[in-house]
């Protein structure tokens, strides 16, 4: 099957190879992911080139890709095979992207948040040591957003991330930087979940502690309110399979 990319017409050759590359990985990315190849032999690249209607050079780009985000290996006498769950590069927004799709999962969900846990108390102690005065401003408009939103303007998902990221940054440790777009590629999936639940928005007095602690310098109460704001989510999300439990005995 060929595939259409109407909103490439006219573009530039440079643009047309990327939009297509990527376009390409996105496809077969989800495929992998979502079990299509569990019981199929991976295509070869002239398979693939042929089935999604591009050339070789964007198929072997793409594949180039999958490989460097553990989806894919190259082995001798073998071709391109897909690699096992463990191998793949979770870290990678494009593969925690696939799978959070793949179908709603509270596992999946629940340890993300337990990877949060162990990455944003701390990382919000770090800003209430070294967070700079924009990192501060940064972190009190993502707050601010969220109030808004609540009131009927604005996007309350990208407030929400918004603050989260503003944190990560301001812990001033360029490797808790370095998770802004995993928790915001995550959080995206893990807030519309707790959202969906009736009557159930962004707490925003435990962010507002978060908050405050941090402008107060005071580390420990930054953790620990980062730790609750996490620990209710959590909380949330077992509740919720208890109830799932208990409907279907």
């Amino acid at each position: 099957m060929n595939i259409n990319y109407p909103s490439l017409v006219g573009d530039p050759p440079s643009q047309l190879g990327r939009n297509l590359t990527y376009g390409m990985l996105d496809m077969v990315g989800r495929a992998i992911v979502t079990g299509h190849y569990e019981r199929a032999a991976f295509p070869t690249e002239a398979e693939l080139a042929k089935q999604h209607g591009v050339s070789r050079s964007v198929t072997r780009e793409a594949v180039k890709m999958l490989t460097a985000k553990g989806l894919l290996s190259a082995r001798p006498r073998q071709g391109t095979v897909v690699q096992p769950a463990t191998s793949w590069n979770l870290f990678d927004t494009d593969v925690l992207r696939w799978l959070l799709e793949r179908r709603f999962s509270v596992d999946l969900l629940r340890q993300f948040n337990q990877l949060r846990v162990a990455i944003e108390p701390e990382a919000a102690a770090l800003a209430a040591q070294f967070a700079t005065p924009a990192d501060l401003k940064r972190i009190s408009e993502g707050l601010r957003q969220m109030n808004e939103a609540e009131q009927g303007h604005g996007e309350p998902l990208e407030a929400d991330i918004a603050f989260h990221v503003a944190i990560l940054r301001a812990s001033g440790n360029p490797f808790y930087a370095q998770f802004r777009d995993v928790v915001g590629t995550a959080l995206r999936t893990s807030i519309r979940f707790t959202n969906r639940i009736k009557g159930r928005t962004a707490n925003i007095a435990d962010h507002t502690a978060v908050r405050d602690a941090i402008v107060a310098r005071d580390p420990g109460a930054a953790r620990g309110a980062m730790l609750a704001l996490i620990g209710d989510v959590l909380a949330l999300m077992e509740q919720v399979e208890l109830a799932t439990i208990d409907a279907s005995q």
